[in-house]
């Protein structure tokens, strides 16, 4: 007799989600999760009363070894019958900054994941419902998205991490792989003798993930080897309890957050603002209270951080009457009964020049009132010396939307505007705060300490005189 086959190891699946009749799209990228995931859903296709298909999204990135993939994507669905979906896409082009319609610019992880997330629409959308998407999110990628989400200093919710289902008016994104760490996925791979695409750039320390995925977790996981079980723990536990604030927000908010303005003898007259009663508002739960701030400014098109909630908080509960403030894109003034938020008045634009200036060099540049000295030493004095002395020229100019800066030993860029707002910078001097570009990097910035430039010394003077 010939000799049996080994058995397929386990692959942990959440049944839950998926239910007989669904006309199921994988999100297949090529990599282990994905295929695995397509796999393990073939394999019980007939079981579970799915209709199967495959889609692969071509990111317009990594050029031939991306054509690779989309061909390997190909393949496996005709060799396991299955309908293909494929798309190309040019995520660089998509990341751009579209300063006509008021745009920022995206890193090519966000427009990637932007991009995705609306081709998944589009899919479902064309599909006979019940129409679903898969995608292959494991619990290693739970634990990278709850750390990376602290770090950033997220509020609770986003503590939740990757939910295991996404609704969307064309149909749901579902999560099955959750429960499943790498390894088992590589093991149940390996079961079937079954290859996989390997991203090169998951390799690259230079995105954040990666960096956490490669260097932060393993270190921590030396002092709690759990580490990573307890991180999706806390993912489930905000995730059940951002579900329980929802209703109670719900529940709460009518009954506090007021439209208009108040009237004599009774009712609200229309305004564009919203207003908390004050002394209801006193009798809440800080958790209650921060809660009902934020979605007052959400309602306003405005997401406060944690620094510009409390300000709020402050200005509600012992706030003196007529003291207003802006902040977060919000305008707030205490009344003797409330709080009323508006949409800040958008900043005057100034026009103000750029001043362009040789490395090394000198400029006195009376629009910022600053005068700044470049000095340049070891490898870029090496380099200068290298083009024949053909200077290098930076850029003093105001910020402007989507600019990045890294912050001195900080481990990824942060946004200028998030920068600003944690320093409290409003009006008419954030419209106008200075920073300085070399090489398409910016390397100075009003206010904050950098990573340095090598080779580069960046000296400020305050041009009082001139101010």
């Amino acid at each position: 007799m010939p000799p049996r086959s080994k058995p397929a190891a386990a692959l942990p699946l959440d049944l839950t989600l998926l239910k007989p009749g669904m006309r199921l799209t994988v999100g297949l990228s090529g990599g282990a999760d994905s295929v695995a995931l397509l796999r393990a859903l073939h394999e019980r296709r007939a079981e579970l009363g799915l209709v199967l298909c495959a889609a692969h999204l071509h990111h317009g990135l990594r050029g031939e070894e991306a054509d690779a993939d989309l061909a390997f994507c190909r393949d496996l669905a005709a060799r396991l019958d299955l309908p293909f979906h494929e798309h190309r896409i040019d995520i660089p082009a998509e990341a751009q900054a579209n300063p006509a319609a008021g745009k920022a610019a995206e890193t090519l992880e966000e427009a990637a994941r932007r991009v995705r997330y609306s081709w998944f629409r589009t899919l479902l959308s064309k599909a006979p419902p019940p129409a679903v998407v898969a995608t292959a999110h494991t619990l290693d990628d739970q634990a990278e998205t709850v750390l990376a989400k602290f770090l950033r200093g997220a509020w609770t919710e986003g503590l939740s991490g990757i939910s295991p289902q996404l609704e969307f008016s064309e149909g749901m994104v579902v999560r099955p792989l959750l429960g499943a760490t790498r390894a088992q996925v590589e093991a149940y791979l390996h079961s079937l003798h079954q290859p996989w695409c390997e991203d090169s750039t998951n390799r690259h320390l230079t995105f954040t993930r990666n960096r956490i995925r490669h260097e932060l977790l393993p270190q921590l996981e030396q002092w709690n080897p759990r580490l990573r079980e307890h991180l999706v723990q806390m993912a489930a536990l905000a995730r059940d309890e951002e579900a329980w604030w929802q209703a109670e927000q719900a529940r709460v908010a009518p009954q506090l957050i007021l439209s208009g303005r108040p009237v004599r003898g009774g009712g609200r007259a229309s305004a564009s603002g919203l207003a908390l009663d004050v002394s209801r508002f006193a009798a809440l739960a800080p958790a209650l209270q921060r809660r009902l701030l934020r979605h007052a400014a959400g309602l306003l098109g405005a997401a406060p951080d944690f620094p510009a909630t409390e300000s709020l908080r402050a200005l509600a509960l012992s706030g003196r009457s007529g003291q207003r403030c802006e902040l977060a894109g919000l305008h707030a003034e205490r009344t003797p009964r409330e709080l009323r938020l508006e949409p800040a008045a958008p900043a005057p634009v100034f026009e103000v020049p750029e001043y362009r200036i040789p490395v090394p060099g000198q400029i006195d540049a009376p629009a910022f009132s600053l005068r700044l000295r470049l000095a340049t030493s070891g490898l870029l004095a090496e380099s200068n010396l290298q083009t024949n002395h053909a200077a290098r020229t930076a850029v003093l100019r105001t910020w402007t939307p989507g600019d990045r800066v890294r912050l001195r030993h900080s481990s990824a860029p942060r946004k200028v505007k998030e920068i600003l707002e944690r320093l409290r910078v409003t009006g008419s001097a954030r419209a106008v705060w200075p920073v300085l570009e070399l090489d398409g990097r910016i390397v100075w910035m009003k206010g904050v300490e950098l990573e340095p430039e090598a080779g580069l010394t960046v000296q400020v003077e305050l041009l009082e005189d001139l101010a």
